[in-house]
């Protein structure tokens, strides 16, 4: 076979997955939604003008430094306008064009628009938006303006090759950073309690028996560090992959609040699933609504431009990884590709939970009028009421309280967004106050502000018993007089 006659063999229509991409583009959508109505409401605060990181000075200082150039660097909607309103109406805006494209109604142009709008927001957030979730949403969402108008075979390749990314590397980084506990096999002892937004379910899988726990680690390994490969074999060996990956995400979901990560990850399993598989499983009903008679023939640009996208994602994924895994820098050329896709958010390295934590470590904000009475602010789901409940959020991500585990590790970064956001609460910012669930402090900011840090654990069942408390805590200081978190 010539190279031409390859490279047209990629734009062939794959008939056998016709039903896989339309309910995959109706499963994106509702993702899309959950990730826009869950950022609407605190993207003001976030990144507002009166919030903890203003993207208008970002902007501002980006333009300063680099003039025009910063237009490419910073690619959004948000340089004539990056108020709140503008803020808030894009979220908005997302979420009404999700419903949009859920009912089959202008979906290449709504694909189009629902990119652009969350890579805005992805920039706008900063460090709030700087999350794998985001950037998987942002490729896979991408990629499906080129799979709504046919699942050629290179648009479900890259797809693959994305699901590939995600659960590979999350597996060779474990192994890669030479962490004890995913050495030792004992990273689920300390994982349910010591993730970031743990629910409910992670209190019972916590005491789980030592031996599951070990079990449990074993699969996370084969599901990432052998099943992925599968997806690239025959049939079998990919509605394998399809089934072990989705036992994997129901786990997770069962004990984890991670948004719409593992919903997306469950979605990605779809293009995995042919229309044989499908026909099987989805209702009479919902298949013929489903039903596209014939896919329309991708026309010439339609394929230089995948193509294009298939080079740089290829491309900027692979010298990410070398660069991940090895420490070194990729040639030039390649490395100026990768910073160019991931200003995009796409093409990106993807490493989940390579370290575990071993101790949880939470942060109480006070503040008092007199310096004796002191008064928390309560956030609203990260844990700090002992007999509370840890409550199941998914898909919503409360941006705030997840980046408030990571304080404790005093990084850099970490400390200099927390120290905005204290400096919100000492100027009253009411963007701000609300992300908090409290503010005890409703007639104006206090006097003072203070951090105490605790350590917590979850409660053995003989004291959940006993004291209906879910978490126990012990006083470690004053922060960040405090030892950091490691890791």
């Amino acid at each position: 076979m010539t190279m031409k006659e390859r490279l047209q063999s990629l734009f062939r229509v794959d008939e056998e997955y016709r039903l896989a991409s339309r309910l995959f583009l109706k499963a994106l959508a509702l993702i899309y939604l959950a990730a826009f109505v869950s950022l609407a409401p605190q993207i003001s605060g976030l990144a507002g003008r009166e919030g903890i990181l203003p993207f208008h000075l970002y902007l501002d200082q980006a333009l300063r430094d680099h003039g025009l150039l910063a237009l490419l660097q910073i690619p959004v909607l948000f340089w004539l306008n990056a108020s709140d309103a503008a803020l808030e109406g894009a979220a908005w805006s997302g979420a009404a064009l999700s419903i949009l494209l859920f009912f089959g109604r202008w979906e290449r142009g709504n694909l189009i628009l629902l990119f652009l709008l969350y890579l805005s927001l992805y920039r706008a957030g900063q460090v709030f938006m700087n999350f794998q979730w985001d950037t998987l949403l942002l490729e896979a969402g991408l990629l499906a303006v080129f799979l709504q108008r046919a699942p050629t075979r290179l648009a479900l390749l890259l797809y693959h090759w994305l699901l590939f990314r995600l659960r590979f590397m999350s597996g060779f980084f474990k192994l890669a950073t030479g962490d004890p506990s995913w050495r030792h096999f004992t990273a689920l002892d300390h994982y349910f309690e010591t993730q970031p937004l743990p629910h409910a379910g992670a209190w019972f899988a916590h005491w789980l028996p030592e031996w599951l726990h070990r079990a449990g680690v074993g699969f996370t390994f084969f599901s990432e560090l052998v099943v992925p490969f599968f997806i690239f074999l025959p049939r079998p060996f990919r509605l394998a992959a399809v089934a072990v990956t989705l036992a994997m995400q129901a786990m997770i979901l069962a004990t984890s609040n991670h948004n719409f990560f593992n919903l997306l990850t469950i979605a990605l399993c779809l293009l995995l699933l042919d229309d044989k598989v499908l026909a099987r499983l989805l209702p009479k009903g919902l298949r013929r609504r489903l039903h596209r008679k014939s896919p329309q023939t991708p026309l010439f640009g339609h394929r230089a431009a995948l193509l294009g996208v298939a080079v740089v994602l290829v491309l900027s994924s692979l010298s990410g990884f070398y660069a991940f895994a090895t420490g070194r820098h990729p040639p030039a050329p390649l490395e100026a590709l990768r910073k160019g896709a991931q200003n995009f958010g796409v093409g990106v390295v993807y490493h989940v939970f390579p370290n575990m934590q071993t101790e949880r470590q939470e942060l109480i904000v006070e503040g008092s009028n007199d310096g004796k009475s002191w008064k928390p602010y309560r956030f609203r789901y990260k844990p700090q009421a002992l007999d509370e409940r840890p409550p199941f959020i998914v898909p919503h991500q409360p941006r705030l309280d997840w980046l408030m585990w990571f304080v404790p590790t005093q990084h850099p970064l970490q400390l200099y967004w927390f120290g905005e956001f204290m400096y919100s609460l000492e100027r009253g910012s009411k963007p701000v106050l609300k992300l908090l669930a409290h503010n005890p402090f409703p007639d104006g900011p206090p006097r003072y502000l203070r951090v105490t840090a605790w350590r917590y654990r979850f409660t053995t069942p003989e004291e959940r018993r006993k004291t209906g408390r879910w978490w126990h805590r012990e006083y470690l200081g004053i922060f960040p007089m405090v030892p950091p978190r490691k890791p």
